[in-house]
């Protein structure tokens, strides 16, 4: 067999990341001593092994794999009055099938070990955060919500039913289980990074996929705790520029004749909307700190259910007008379909205009038509999730966007 640079090379990231994981296993058996069985040699020498054997035959990976898991075992039998845990053990083997893993994906064997490594150095506060941070409410939720996504989102439908097909209970259930994951990490970033940032930057993000569903997660919070009703703005403010952000980014992989014909309605859009969600986001993070309550629970499973039927309701309407309407009522079924969903009728609209069914100019108006409906639906979703507070900071964030996105259209 001759041996190429690109063998070498797997074999470096066999060593690289034997000595990585060894490296902190050795740190680890230096503070406390008798805890640990092996150490960054023996670690190195596993990766090496694991790549030897795997490159000769993977018959002879398996066998030197059950070797080790042999010798380990005795290992920890033999110490397991001084070592009551598994994890340098496991790591050991798990080492020896990464070194094997380098020799056919060298670059997810390297990911895979530096993940291996973090894991071990963040042992303690993971532990930590665990066993003292989280609630059993908030353990209770998680599962729920890993439930909601693994177990039930692969058997809901993926096809459209109802009346016009215009409801695919797959997607429904994904909004569902977007808005508890909103919720969650709303929650989640209120407990690590502090009131002061978590909101507003888990509303921006999350605007990327839903706006009016950040809205309403950020109204309940504000409902729910008035002295983060500022915040809660917000994150709701910057979920709305998260919108034309990703507007911008479709239009340009669909239609980018689309995207010139309605730059300057996102230019002044996108301004507009930054820069009251940067006034609101200074003004909130310059009030004094304040002291609030433990949120007791991450998210709303009934909340979430309402709003995707809210969503199913405006869908059909929908459908409905499109297909009595036909081509004549893109504008009006852009408008209503934009209640639901800004993206999806401006991704059907610069399609047709791919596809050449209509110019570029005759799709900037549908469009506009489907954001300002969109925007409309979360001055209402605004109005019904939040505080008064809430919902006239918002709404006056929301109507200054769409005033500029149609003063863009108008000058230009």
């Amino acid at each position: 067999m001759i041996l190429t640079y690109a063998i070498w090379l797997n074999f470096a990231v066999a060593l690289g990341i034997g000595l990585i994981i060894g490296t902190e296993r050795e740190r680890s058996k230096g503070v406390d001593e008798g805890k640990t069985v092996a150490g960054v040699r023996t670690f190195a020498i596993a990766a090496l092994l694991g790549a030897t054997s795997f490159m000769v035959s993977i018959w002879l990976h398996i066998a030197i794999l059950f070797c080790v898991m042999v010798f380990v075992s005795i290992a920890y039998f033999t110490n397991k009055n001084n070592d009551p845990g598994l994890t340098t053990e496991i790591s050991l083997v798990f080492t020896v099938v990464l070194g094997g893993l380098t020799i056919s994906n060298a670059s997810l064997a390297a990911g895979l070990g530096i993940i291996t490594a973090l894991l071990l150095l963040i042992k303690k506060r993971l532990h930590g955060f665990v066993l003292n941070t989280l609630t059993q409410t908030e353990v209770n939720e998680f599962l729920m919500l890993s439930a909601a996504t693994l177990i039930i989102l692969p058997i809901v439908p993926n096809t459209l039913i109802g009346p016009f097909d215009a409801i695919n209970p797959r997607n429904l259930w994904l909004i569902v289980i977007f808005i508890m994951t909103i919720n969650a990490l709303g929650h989640l970033a209120l407990r690590l990074l502090g009131q002061r940032i978590g909101l507003p930057i888990v509303g921006f993000v999350s605007g990327f996929i839903s706006s009016i569903a950040t809205i309403a997660s950020m109204g309940e919070r504000a409902n729910k705790s008035p002295e983060l009703c500022s915040l809660a703005v917000s994150g709701a403010t910057l979920s709305s520029l998260a919108t034309i952000l990703q507007l911008t980014i479709l239009l340009t992989a669909i239609s980018t004749t689309t995207l010139n014909a309605l730059k300057w309605s996102l230019i002044f859009g996108g301004i507009s909307i930054a820069a009251y969600g940067l006034i609101i986001t200074m003004l909130s993070l310059h009030q004094q700190s304040i002291q609030t309550e433990k949120p007791k629970e991450a998210f709303s499973l009934k909340s979430a259910l309402l709003f995707a039927l809210m969503m199913a309701a405006v869908l059909i309407v929908s459908a409905a007008l499109k297909a009595w309407f036909g081509q004549n009522g893109l504008i009006i079924a852009s408008g209503l379909a934009g209640l639901a969903d800004t993206h999806a009728p401006s991704i059907t609209v610069a399609s047709m205009v791919a596809t050449g069914k209509i110019s570029a100019e005759n799709a900037v108006v549908p469009i506009l038509v489907a954001l300002s409906f969109n925007t409309f639906a979360k001055g209402v979703m605004a109005i019904i999730s939040g505080s008064k507070a809430f919902a006239v900071q918002v709404v006056l964030g929301l109507v200054i966007q769409v005033t500029a996105l149609w003063v863009g259209w108008y000058l230009f």
